[in-house]
């Protein structure tokens, strides 16, 4: 979508300068937009051919030119009647190009990107509440999609490409936000997405296995994550606790500020023990120089702690006073997909939550330890076209838990029942009992059949997502909604226990009744 702003843009050979690139045709042809995607490419656009793994863009160029775009950029000039900007790398050119013609719209803003495996929406999300609470106009981009003010933007990619980007900084900066928090992967660093993006702080959040199937191994996942925190971050905010965070923070350029346990530490964290059984936990924080606070956390779990102390070193640095830190960590709204309730009266608790890795199933599986009396029955699957490796990597950590239910995620071109086996084979030998369920919906309905007072039903892998992918096609399907749904068959919406309850209590069979 073209830029709302008519007073951005540059002249072709105000981008090429900026590349120390060639033109071909007018240099004077001023530019107002960037786009990768040739469909929408009109009048005052310049369309970049990017060469991907599927598709070379310079195919598509006749047909952006045709579509009304004023220039392009290029690896090779074009058999086109349009100024040409050639460059050895028009992925990696993409980003300087967007940030000049949209008036490099991070500089006017205190971004902070947020990497590491897990907790990056959860901290963005954090850093908004903080926000709210000191009267900073904030947005967020991430894998719930865009957020700043009132407008609600859906995302296809946690970090957009860097056309879209720049763009959307631009749209932000031009609505009077202040300060941005970006989730940044690993993919869009490899793909330099996140290039020319000037950072008031980078922050690492903790690093495991993840990715194989689009990084070599785990050195090189390392790596990528670590171009974040190069000469464009003013400040770098570490958890020092994870063994590649402790390797980071002594990798880098200063200043570095460390989070962690620690009261060593920069910014660190003490939590106090809560015997209420509460999904929020209560926890002191400390930062070095400004002294203490209490706050409140929820969702609770220990990474979700470790998630608002890194949090709370990027509002620190980001120049917000320590009671808007503890008022904003301890008035987080719910974030979908993350430790999130599903409450039809029943006498166990239902968490349905985005883990999909091994650590981040192994920390829910730890977290739901101190929400209940009773068992943890956790149900979990793997997405297909994904890291093979990781699968029986899942399986074991998801037979933490008392009773593992072994099902399908997104199975995509994958076979759903050669999956679940792979990721079963992991599961078995562990201490849970494990059961296959290859159908998410009866494998979530296994799971609250079997639940009794006390007990904790983890529903792990898919979070906030409403559909399930199978390659061919995209059904409905939300976790949530899926477990509403059997709670009321097995408990009406009163709480009280109807008769496939009891006749499932009672070991009768009962119908399982349509699928999503």
């Amino acid at each position: 979508m073209p830029s709302r702003d008519a007073s951005r843009g540059a002249a072709v050979g105000e981008l090429a300068r900026a590349l120390s690139a060639g033109v071909r045709g007018d240099r004077t042809v001023r530019v107002r937009d960037v786009t990768h995607d040739s469909r929408q490419a009109g009048p005052g656009t310049l369309f970049a051919a990017i060469r991907g793994s599927r598709t070379d863009g310079h195919e598509h160029a006749a047909a952006a030119v045709a579509g009304g775009a004023a220039a392009l950029l290029v690896e090779e000039f074009a058999d086109v009647p349009a100024p040409q900007i050639k460059t050895p790398d028009s992925r990696r050119a993409l980003a300087s190009v967007a940030a000049v013609v949209h008036g490099r719209p991070s500089q006017k803003m205190r971004v902070i990107g947020v990497t590491g495996t897990n907790g990056k929406t959860t901290v963005t999300f954090m850093l908004e509440a903080i926000a709210a609470a000191a009267g900073i106009r904030f947005g967020r981009v991430g894998t719930l999609g865009a957020a700043w003010g009132d407008r609600r933007l859906p995302l296809s990619r946690t970090t957009p490409e860097a056309s879209d980007l720049q763009r959307l900084l631009a749209e932000m900066a031009g609505d009077g936000v202040e300060m941005v928090a970006l989730e940044a992967t690993s993919h869009a660093l490899a793909l330099h997405r996140v290039e020319d993006i000037s950072l008031w702080a980078a922050a690492f959040t903790n690093l495991s296995q993840d990715h194989l199937d689009f990084h070599s191994d785990l050195e090189e996942y390392y790596q990528t994550k670590r171009r974040l925190f190069d000469e464009r971050a003013r400040h770098r905010v570490i958890w020092a606790e994870d063994e590649y965070g402790a390797r980071l923070a002594g990798e880098v350029a200063p200043p570095v500020t460390l989070v962690g346990w620690s009261p060593a530490h920069h910014v660190s964290g003490r939590v106090r023990p809560d015997s209420s059984l509460e999904l929020e936990m209560e926890m002191e924080v400390a930062v070095a120089g400004c002294g203490s606070a209490s706050v409140r956390v929820n969702p609770g779990g220990e990474h979700n702690l470790a998630n608002a102390l890194v949090a709370a070193g990027c509002a620190h640095r980001a120049g917000a006073e320590l009671g808007d830190i503890a008022r904003g960590l301890s008035s987080v709204p719910l974030i979908p997909g993350r430790m999130e309730p599903v409450e039809r009266g029943q006498p166990f608790r239902v968490l349905v939550d985005y883990a999909h890795t091994p650590d981040a199933v192994r920390r829910a599986v730890a977290a739901a330890r101190g929400m209940g009396t009773g068992r943890v029955i956790a149900v979990a699957g793997a997405a297909g076209d994904r890291d093979r490796a990781k699968r029986p990597l899942l399986g074991r950590a998801a037979a933490e838990a008392d009773l593992a239910v072994i099902t399908s995620d997104n199975p995509r071109s994958e076979d759903p029942a050669d999956l679940a086996e792979e990721v079963a084979a992991g599961a078995r030998g562990g201490g849970a009992r494990v059961e296959v369920r290859v159908d998410r919906a009866r494998a979530i309905r296994a799971a609250m059949r079997e639940a009794r007072p006390g007990d904790v039903v983890l529903i792990l892998g898919k979070g906030h997502e409403t559909g399930q992918d199978f390659g061919d096609r995209v059904v409905p399907f939300d976790d949530r909604e899926a477990a509403a749904r059997c709670l009321d068959s097995l408990y009406g919406p009163s709480g009280r226990e109807t008769d496939a309850r009891r006749e499932a209590e009672n070991g009768m069979q009962i119908d399982e009744g349509p699928l999503p």
